[in-house]
């Protein structure tokens, strides 16, 4: 348990170091603005689960079929289950950038969001209370639009070079928000994943291909009961 926390705050240590990076990364902002792949406009007959997120979504270093939506997909088509995943991640994407990006994905019918944002809000030692504020918007527009949405909202930890009182209204904003919403919580997307060298890339921060694998078990573990239900789908 303790070595599994060193690797956490190891992992944790990184991402505040990339900070200026990420806050100075102007290709990221631009990417904010910019429409996801064509794949995530087409509208086909299955039911689909959006997943909204930012370079861990994306897959970023990764061919696209490595990143952990699309092993779900694998999953869900094992399974014989008919739902259909779009991937709408988009690397330096923050709450506020899916804020703006949601109408346009909600054109399409959508049985299930995968909200998985705030780790560049984090980077960027944004304030939780706004974190929570577009996540909590995401989450009304779409309900809004599709009353019939269930959505599974991913947490992610902070790093303690922050300082407690940020890293515990940062974290706490996830609970309290599945709390408030009804979304069903995925405590921390990256467990088991971060800290560890060998499941990421040379950068500490994004998943290698085995990385990512292990965070689409932990996906499934908590999309799989809602996709078998019926009730996500449209």
């Amino acid at each position: 348990m303790r070595a599994g926390r060193e690797r956490q705050r190891y992992w944790l240590a990184r991402l505040c170091a990339a900070a200026l990076l990420a806050a100075g990364c102007g290709a990221g902002r631009d990417a904010i603005e910019t429409a996801p792949s064509a794949a995530a406009a087409a509208v086909g007959e299955q039911p689909v689960v959006l997943f909204l997120g930012d370079s861990l979504s994306a897959g970023y270093g990764l061919p696209a079929d490595r990143a952990f939506p699309a092993l779900v997909q694998e999953r869900i088509d094992a399974a014989g289950l008919g739902y259909r995943v779009v991937n709408a991640g988009v690397s330096g994407d923050t709450s506020a950038g899916g804020r703006r990006r949601i109408d346009w994905l909600l054109r399409q019918p959508i049985a299930v969001l995968v909200l998985e944002l705030g780790a560049n809000d984090m980077l960027r030692g944004q304030d939780p209370a706004a974190l929570r504020a577009n996540l909590r918007a995401i989450i009304e527009k779409t309900r809004a639009a599709q009353p019939d949405v269930r959505v599974v909202l991913a947490g992610m930890r902070v790093a303690p070079n922050l300082g407690h009182d940020y890293l515990v209204a940062f974290e706490q904003s996830y609970a309290a928000l599945a709390r408030e919403t009804g979304a069903t919580l995925i405590p921390f997307l990256l467990e088991g994943v971060a800290g560890v060298p060998r499941l990421n890339q040379p950068d500490g921060i994004h998943p290698t291909a085995e990385g990512h694998r292990i965070v689409a078990d932990t996906v499934w573990r908590t999309l799989e009961p809602i996709l078998r239900s019926g009730d996500g789908a449209a």
